[in-house]
């Protein structure tokens, strides 16, 4: 078979879609009945329009359940569509979405259930109002126990309000009512006596005992003392610079040291002017009254003035 000329032939059987082209137009070339496809015919699925011609959010006409070729099928009413319309054909349309899905409703009244957004605020407020008030009763409550326990200063204790007992005037009294005397006012025997021809004696008048040079010679005093214990018995005595000791005897019983009358500041001898001094011995007495004595006993060296007796408490108990 060789190419060659069939004959004439009208444009449509060369190419049936020679009436899309200028050419075939100009040969007379039409398009098929029903215009399927070709801009403007009746039942296109797209349609040319001039800008402004289109009229939005109007029901469009449903096209027929049946149609010959090259048309578009009708719609029976109340049926879905099966063929593909432009969005701009349904109503409201535009250049969005097709169809608007119905937004759920919360609250009273919707079509859809959802928490009630009134009831969880009022809710809130309730909690919120309780916490609050919960506060301020705390905070009063506080105040109140602060008043009750630091706010009455009387309740505390006052050094004037002190519940310890003062120290008595007993010690003072006792010290004071411990027994001092002069040897002249004592019991004197053995030979002593009472003289003043030697200066500084402190005795009443400057008089002092004498004679108690020798044995058996003794003077006693009775002391009175407010409580049983260890007492200190001093006395002041004068010697010629030469040491001397006596017997000291409580209530009928002596002490096993003698009273040690030494030449302590070492003054000289002969001079019993300058040989004043003091001595203690150590003593226990019972409560109330209490013999002393002191005598000139066997083995002692007595040679001595005596001027005055006292009693005081011991320091060292």
């Amino acid at each position: 078979m060789t190419s060659g000329n069939n004959g004439a032939s009208t444009p449509e059987d060369d190419d049936p879609f020679g009436y899309l082209y200028a050419d075939g137009q100009a040969n007379g070339a039409q398009p098929p009945s029903g215009g399927y496809g070709y801009p403007g015919s009746v039942g296109s699925v797209n349609r040319a329009r001039s800008v402004g011609q289109r009229q939005y959010g109007q029901q469009q006409p449903q096209a027929a359940a049946t149609a010959p070729y090259g048309q578009v099928p009708q719609q029976a009413p109340g049926q879905p569509s099966a063929h593909y319309a432009a969005p701009e054909t349904f109503p409201g349309g535009g250049g969005g979405a097709t169809t608007q899905s119905p937004q759920p409703s919360y609250g009273r009244g919707g079509g859809r259930g959802g928490p009630n957004t009134k009831g969880l605020l009022i809710g809130a407020i309730a909690v919120v109002a309780a916490v609050v008030i919960g506060i301020g009763i705390a905070m009063a409550g506080g105040d109140d126990n602060k008043d009750a326990s630091g706010g009455d200063s009387s309740s505390t204790p006052t050094t004037s309000q002190s519940s310890d007992p003062t120290p008595s005037n007993s010690s003072s009294g006792e010290a004071a009512e411990l027994p001092k005397a002069d040897t002249k006012t004592m019991r004197l025997e053995g030979g002593t006596s009472v003289a003043s021809s030697v200066k500084g004696a402190q005795a009443d008048g400057g008089v002092y005992v004498q004679g108690f040079n020798q044995v058996g010679a003794s003077v006693t005093w009775s002391a009175t003392v407010p409580k049983a214990g260890t007492y200190r018995l001093y006395v002041r005595y004068s010697i010629p610079g030469v040491d001397a000791d006596g017997t000291v005897t409580v209530n009928g019983k002596a002490n096993t040291q003698p009273l040690n009358m030494k030449n302590f500041g070492g003054l000289p001898k002969g001079d019993w002017e300058k040989g004043w001094q003091t001595t203690w011995a150590q003593v226990s007495l019972d409560k109330g009254a209490n013999t002393i004595k002191l005598s000139c006993e066997q083995g002692n060296k007595c040679d001595a003035l005596l001027d005055q007796f006292s009693v005081t408490e011991n320091v060292d108990q």
